[in-house]
């Protein structure tokens, strides 16, 4: 019975995580729009739509990791330097 209770409890405080980060997101990207905007009307030489689609390719790959059980390193994630992995 107490399981039952505990994977109720956990169910709940997951599904109000999901809500907050999602409520969130929401909020930020509504508060960004107006700075989206001008930053692709700057954007002449089309960096902003390559640094999204190099994105869109890095977060493709990750779950396809995850899929196959391969997990990125901890240090790898709190590097100072992640974001300059296209340059190598």
């Amino acid at each position: 019975m107490q399981t039952l209770a505990v994977d109720i409890a956990a169910t709940f405080i997951d599904d109000a995580a999901a809500l907050v980060t999602g409520l969130g997101r929401a909020a930020l990207k509504r508060a960004m729009a107006p700075i989206d905007r001008i930053a692709n009307a700057c954007d002449i030489a089309g960096v902003l739509a390559e640094r999204r689609a190099t994105f869109r390719m890095w977060r493709a790959n990750r779950s396809r990791a995850r899929r196959e059980g391969r997990r990125s390193s901890l240090l790898g994630r709190f590097s100072p330097f992640r974001h300059l992995a296209h340059l190598t």
